[in-house]
């Protein structure tokens, strides 16, 4: 039986409520006031901002010396300045907009720069995936594991695909090139909390993204590791949050499409 941290029951109380506000937001999505961020492909909606709110009162109820870094508001310190909670109050917003249910809340907790605990809440699917060092990783109260297929030829990746006005087209078109021949599927569930969190129930065998931000990854990389899986850079190198990519695999293939992956970044096709 699973027993939380009182700092990751926190996360569960606050990612939960957050996520039960969105979903009274997303069926009343006609209605929804909307607003441009900086594009067509990167809105932003009032419930967004509110789920933040959300989150930031409830933790910092709990744990009020912890700093806080939010994808709408920022980074505000806090007296202990080697921990931080990290949240992204809805990941998927162009899902959620458009009317899909594969969109989620993300709340994670570092300690000098390194994730100890995440959750992940899909709401529309009622899954609760929640993982913390040495503890395991955990859908809806079961312990679940990656995959154990060990090769590309059997695997069904995921990826990010860059769209407009975000670089590495030419990269990612190199990256389908070399995989799509050598794997068993590709997909884009146009969400990170969604791709990691399946890594980690061995839904997917892989995931990997170029452009990202800590708070679109961090809660994902502690679950990957934590269910028997790997975490790095698009290289292979140590991930760092701040660097804005990642690779999380069940491990076996991790090398592998590594191999693939810088193969395709120095400008070899298929």
């Amino acid at each position: 039986m699973f027993s939380p941290s009182q700092d990751l029951a926190s996360m569960i109380d606050a990612a939960r409520a957050a996520g039960k506000g969105l979903q009274a937001r997303f069926g009343e999505i006609a209605e929804l006031s909307i607003r441009a961020k900086s594009g067509p492909a990167d809105l932003v909606s009032i419930a967004d901002e509110e789920a933040e709110q959300t989150c930031r009162t409830m933790l910092a109820a709990a744990r009020p010396d912890y700093a806080f870094l939010g994808e709408e508001g920022g980074v505000s310190g806090g007296r202990d300045s080697t921990r931080q909670w990290i949240v992204d109050p809805l990941d998927g917003t162009t899902n959620f907009l458009f009317g899909s249910p594969l969109w989620g809340v993300n709340v994670a907790l570092a300690q000098d720069g390194k994730v100890i605990a995440g959750v992940t809440f899909l709401p529309m699917l009622d899954e609760l995936y929640v993982a913390e060092t040495g503890k395991g990783t955990w859908l809806n109260g079961r312990r679940i594991h990656v995959s154990s297929r060990s090769t590309l030829k059997e695997s069904v990746l995921a990826c990010g695909i860059p769209f407009n006005g975000k670089p590495d087209h030419p990269v990612f078109a190199r990256e389908m090139a070399r995989l799509t021949d050598h794997v068993s599927g590709i997909r884009r569930t146009g969400a990170c909390a969604v791709d990691m969190a399946w890594v980690a129930a061995g839904r997917w065998d892989a995931y990997w993204e170029r452009m990202l931000n800590a708070w679109d990854m961090a809660p994902g990389v502690i679950l990957v590791q934590e269910a028997g899986g790997r975490a790095t850079s698009v290289t292979g190198s140590d991930l760092v949050l701040e660097n804005n990519n990642v690779c999380v695999s069940n491990g076996v293939l991790h090398d592998a499409l590594i191999g693939q992956l810088n193969a395709a970044l120095a400008g070899q096709g298929a």
